[in-house]
């Protein structure tokens, strides 16, 4: 683990291994970049493979606000402190959104970009269905403070819903991505959830120009399938590949498949 301590005094944590490009891989809400320990472990030898905790989750350390905005500034802030360039960028879930805050803060750093079960609109609205009900949305914000431990369980294993995925294969995710990072505070998840709630980055995807991979598994219960299909088209140089019978963490159920296709979108 590496630690940088930002202008305002709070850590911001990561994983790395490997040397070569840069490629950076965010996690999702209520996560940490313990979930990518098999990409740190496949790609390293491809890559200098960096997995930041974003703020309050992991072991970066919490703060004032939990906007896509204030993900994106820590991470600017750490992108420029290691001077990395030609950045390969990957964000999963609500990695996603925060990749897409993040790329026109270091647009000159870029080099490609990986959307995996992302949307521009976490919340389904009039015009808008390819998310889930807002009243879904906040009905787990209440669940969270009634049952915090089984409502991120529940969270977790709807990643899944709907694939083929033996017991002993979840239980060895649920090893190394949940328990060797550490879940966050309840109310950064609950503030979290509030701006995947309300965050729309619909009028943002047009100046979003790096060459970007849009991944989606297409019975993803999380995200709909709709919504990176809409990405695909809306983003000005995406390449769109579906994977049939996936569910939300594609890396996690078929791992060498994605890990291969990431590698060759890289090259």
């Amino acid at each position: 683990m590496k630690e940088l301590t930002l202008s305002d005094g709070r850590p911001l944590v990561w994983r790395e291994a490997g040397s070569g490009p840069p490629f950076v891989l965010l996690h999702g809400w209520s996560m940490s970049g313990a979930v990518f320990g098999e990409a740190l472990q496949a790609l390293q030898g491809d890559f200098r493979v960096l997995l930041p905790d974003l703020r309050g989750h992991g072991r970066s350390g919490a703060g004032e606000g939990y906007s896509l905005g204030d993900f994106a500034s820590d991470l600017r802030e750490w992108i420029e402190a290691l001077d990395l360039r030609e950045v390969n960028l990957l964000g999963w879930s609500l990695g996603g959104q925060v990749a897409m805050a993040l790329q026109p803060l270091v647009r000159p750093r870029m080099r490609r970009l990986i959307l995996v079960g992302a949307t521009p609109r976490f919340s389904a609205s009039e015009g808008w269905p390819h998310g889930l009900p807002e009243v879904q949305v906040r009905a787990m914000g209440r669940d969270l403070r009634r049952a915090y431990l089984r409502t991120m369980e529940d969270f977790f294993a709807l990643q899944f819903e709907g694939e083929s995925l033996d017991r002993e294969r979840y239980r060895e995710i649920i090893r190394f991505a949940v328990r060797e990072g550490s879940l966050p505070n309840p109310d950064v998840v609950r503030r979290a959830l509030e701006t995947l709630r309300s965050a729309d980055q619909r009028s943002d995807l047009a100046a979003i120009d790096t060459p970007t991979l849009v991944m989606h598994g297409e019975i993803d219960r999380i995200v709909p399938v709709g919504a990176g299909r809409f990405l695909a088209r809306h983003l000005p140089s995406a390449t769109l590949a579906l994977l049939p019978e996936t569910g939300h963490a594609p890396f996690l159920s078929r791992p060498r498949e994605v890990f291969e296709r990431w590698r060759e979108f890289l090259q």
